[in-house]
């Protein structure tokens, strides 16, 4: 899922239109070998957006209003790579004791990077005793979220990172827990900026004013993780 977000901040009520490297519109055009298309599906517009016009031709032309809304949702049904694969294992070294290793691989281009990212691996209720040794940025263990959470400001594409975590348990209920820890999924957030995994780009973004004024046009790509869980092995 995608969206199209808009800012706006215009005097009066000019025109805008906006050109994508839609393929639809790219093959009708004679203009599909020129560069990356893309195929979008359930596209969703704001009713500012003259679907007639749309419709017609595939061009986006819109008044918008002022302030911040969203222009345009869509899908894609590539299928995608995970961004930030993760592996984790889990080892039960004695009727008390656990560790677990976890991997964190980057699977874009070395040119983009991840900020903000991070990791929750869920461990035991009742664990105790963490110790925690990550090889890039710093991982705690928050018993009130039952998990681990490790924390990396800056992951750069192409990268593989470790974390090795060990946890006291109650020898009682060391066996029961550790298999319920092992059921709840991992939970990764992140943002790659300058990056879609759609391959969306805006081809030109217009702006239509009667008097002449100059309008500044910028554009901003950005990747969020939404809901994005891994199961644990």
């Amino acid at each position: 899922m995608g969206a199209l977000k808009m800012r706006t901040y215009l005097t009066g009520m000019p025109e805008c239109k906006l050109g994508l490297n839609d393929r639809v519109l790219l093959e009708s055009q004679g203009k599909l070998g020129k560069g990356k298309s893309v195929e979008l599906e359930d596209m969703k517009f704001h009713q500012c957006v003259r679907l007639a016009r749309f419709e017609n031709d595939r061009t986006i032309s819109f008044v918008p209003p002022d302030g911040a809304f969203d222009l345009m949702t869509y899908r894609i049904s590539s299928q995608v790579k995970p961004l930030i694969w993760i592996e984790c294992t889990v080892n039960k070294s004695s009727r008390s004791r656990v560790e677990y290793l976890v991997k964190a691989r980057s699977q874009f281009k070395e040119r983009s990077a991840a900020t903000n990212v991070e990791i929750s691996i869920p461990v035991a209720s009742d664990a105790t005793a963490p110790v925690v040794r990550a090889s890039q940025g710093s991982a705690d263990y928050a018993p009130e979220r039952e998990a681990l959470v490790w924390k990396v400001k800056n992951f750069p594409g192409g990268k593989e990172f470790m974390l090795r975590a060990k946890f006291s348990l109650p020898s009682i209920a060391a066996d029961e827990q550790q298999e319920t820890g092992r059921k709840q999924p991992i939970q990764v957030k992140f943002e790659i900026p300058y990056f879609t995994v759609s391959g969306i780009q805006v081809r030109y973004l217009k702006v239509i004013e009667k008097s002449g004024y100059q309008a500044l046009p910028w554009v901003r790509y950005i990747t969020q993780s939404g809901e994005y869980e891994i199961r644990m092995n």
